[in-house]
């Protein structure tokens, strides 16, 4: 196993195929790669990172790499995922400056944020 993570190793594959340095016709047939820090991941019962900041029009996607589901509610409940099995995704875009706080619906003591900056 590789000890570079997941994203590390499907950026540098992407920088090898040309996809980030403008090959259209690479670009064209590649899947998007999610830019770094734009994950959190749910790993014994805790959000990693616990507050993350991003630009607006930032995607975050949570993952769930505990052994036990878990969910993702927004305190203001403008995200709310389906609860998360094991290796399960959950995605939210967010549009609008602003912090959201969050939790898993399942265990309510598990918090987190998301602090979006306007461009």
């Amino acid at each position: 196993m590789s000890k570079f993570p997941l994203q590390a190793r499907a950026l540098a594959v992407a920088l090898c195929l040309g996809v980030l340095a403008g090959g259209p016709a690479a670009a064209q047939n590649a899947r998007p790669v999610a830019a770094a820090g734009t994950t959190v991941r749910i790993d014994n019962f805790v959000f990693g990172p616990t507050a993350l900041t991003v630009p607006v029009g930032t995607t975050v996607t949570w993952v769930n790499r505990d052994d036990i589901p878990h969910s993702v509610v927004a305190d203001d409940k403008a995200f709310k995922s389906k609860v998360l099995d094991t290796d399960g995704q959950f995605s939210f875009t967010f549009t609008k400056p602003g912090e959201y706080g969050y939790f898993c619906g399942l265990h309510p003591h598990m918090t987190g944020k998301v602090i979006v900056k306007a461009g």
